[in-house]
């Protein structure tokens, strides 16, 4: 592979500009336990994947440290977490809805000074777009309101009673008990918090293992957890996988596991819970979300959607488009077009304005998707746009890849980064043996005008994945909508609603005749937390 010009887009130390800097290097490593914040002694360099040029070469900034907890710390972790619990009899399960929630709103409260800070952090660490981090800050606080929002109108439609052929009864939902939050490096606040934020609303308490790459833009926010809930409630690690989630797994107390990744690494995990059965799952893993384009369809609009779908922050998203589908009959003149397009993507800094392309996050992403191309090349594809297949450091050029084909490992593995492989259709048949055939089925997405295009695909597509986006990129949002995949894309739901029911089960209290005065009196008499009114 060649390499692209450096100069012109890694930037000397002086040319940075003075809003973007992190003067505050920080050569220690946070982690939170029972409550309280600790340093850890075990910890290891973390470097930016943002390069500079000094002289004939590029090196990376340092911008922190990342903690390498023990097996010991993960213990105490764990054990925190079960006496926080106290079988459903500890303070925070026994508390309120009404005080959970106040406990949220001052954690909201107080992570707000945050945002420039954990903003800079994360562009820095993972090296996506300023604007981006911070949206994904502001996003996050809007979810926890709305997370609030939805919990106060469960609980008050929880209040009714039910009459059900004699009996009446009270239903409610109650916490699980302990949960695993492992939430992913491209969006690190986000997608830990959309799991986090309901188990602990709902009365869980957590230890969150923060990703490899992401973690230290979470770091000013340990305060924030300590000062706003009972010790224990939350607990926030770090350090090798393999060290420290096993003795979390291994005794058997854990309730829920709330992960994002790899199919093979939930596997992992779950196996080594000894009652897996006892163990809810909430997992979030691969995906290959195709993009069916067809001859009557807007090409403009389509080339577009499908860039953004497929490069925004590099591709590095489990919703990006990771393969595009087009008709025979267009399949030129949506290459030329695709091309077009991806020549105006501007690379370069994340804090630069309009930039899409930025350094890849991953050490030795580059060699990998290089490899992939190769691979590619050698079974009768090649690169389609100009300057496909350059990198330069951790910047990788997109890369549009045509024809591809079964044979290819492109074809078939989640990329996560910025190569397309373009494939072509003729007809639906071959678009439902490629879906039957696929191991993954989160999203996908037609391009069409035509209903007599979109129908049957959409009526193959809705048992095959569990989004369509007609005329649109595969994406997450909005929050309010389920978010969730067949086979090996997910397992549970997400969504500000739904979310809450993953991290509770429902818990009724029943009477017949002879009981019905004594639910009464019980109700009356305001003693119970459950059974009330």
């Amino acid at each position: 592979m060649q390499n692209i010009d450096s100069s012109k887009l890694y930037p000397s130390i002086a040319s940075i500009p003075d809003a973007f800097r992190l003067n505050n290097y920080k050569d220690e490593a946070k982690y939170l336990i029972d409550g309280k914040i600790m340093t850890c002694e075990n910890s290891a360099q973390v470097y930016s994947p943002i390069c500079y040029e000094d002289g004939e070469s590029e090196k990376r900034f340092r911008i922190g440290r990342l903690s390498l907890l023990d097996e010991n710390e993960a213990k105490r972790a764990l054990q925190a977490a079960e006496n926080a619990y106290a079988s459903g009899m500890g303070e925070w399960p026994q508390m309120s809805v009404d005080a959970r929630i106040k406990h949220i709103e001052d954690f909201a409260e107080r992570i707000r000074e945050q945002e420039k800070e954990f903003t800079l952090l994360e562009m820095w660490e993972i090296a996506k777009t300023y604007n981006s981090c911070r949206d994904e800050f502001k996003r996050t606080v809007d979810y926890i309101q709305d997370t609030i929002d939805r919990l106060q109108e469960l609980d008050a439609s929880s209040n009714s009673i039910k009459n059900v052929e004699g009996f009446i009864a009270q239903i409610r939902r109650c916490p699980l008990g302990v949960s695993l939050i492992m939430g992913p490096f491209n969006y690190p606040l986000n997608e830990t918090f959309a799991m986090l934020l309901p188990a602990l609303i709902m009365g869980n308490t957590a230890v969150v293992k923060l990703p490899k790459y992401g973690c230290l833009c979470q770091e000013p926010l340990l305060n924030a957890f300590a000062s706003s809930f009972p010790p224990g409630v939350i607990n926030i690690i770090n350090g090798d996988g393999p060290t420290i989630i096993p003795p979390i797994l291994k005794p058997g107390s854990l309730a829920v596991l709330g992960f994002i990744g790899s199919t093979a690494v939930a596997k992992k995990i779950i196996a080594q819970h000894p009652y897996n059965n006892r163990m809810r799952t909430i997992l979030g893993l691969e995906a290959k979300n195709p993009a069916f384009v067809f001859p009557d369809c807007d090409i403009k609009l389509s080339v577009k959607e499908c860039v953004n779908g497929a490069l925004e922050f590099n591709g590095q998203r489990c919703t990006a488009i990771k393969h595009i589908w087009v008709h025979s009959d267009i399949t030129e003149k949506f290459l030329s077009e695709l091309n077009l397009e991806i020549a105006r993507i501007k690379c370069g800094m994340p804090w630069e304005e309009g930039v899409m392309i930025t350094p890849l996050a991953e050490d030795n992403k580059c060699a990998q998707l290089s490899q992939w191309i190769q691979d590619a090349q050698s079974k009768g594809a090649h690169i389609a746009n100009p300057g496909g297949g350059k990198f330069t450091a951790n910047l990788f050029y997109p890369t549009v890849l045509y024809p591809t084909s079964s044979a290819m490992d492109i074809y078939n593995i989640e990329q996560f980064g910025p190569v397309i492989p373009v494939s072509s259709f003729s007809t639906l048949e071959e678009i439902l043996a490629y879906m039957q055939a696929s191991p993954v089925g989160q999203q996908a997405s037609i391009f069409t005008s035509s209903s007599i295009n979109a129908a049957p695909l959409i009526d193959i597509l809705v048992n095959q994945v569990s989004r369509i986006n007609l005329n649109a990129q595969c994406r997450r949002g909005p929050d309010e909508l389920p978010f969730t995949g067949r086979k090996d894309s997910a397992e549970g739901t997400l969504s500000v609603h739904d979310a809450l029911r993953a991290f509770s089960i429902r818990s009724l209290v029943v009477a017949n005749e002879q009981g019905r005065e004594l639910f009464l009196r019980t109700i009356e008499s305001n003693n119970s937390k459950f059974l009330r009114i």
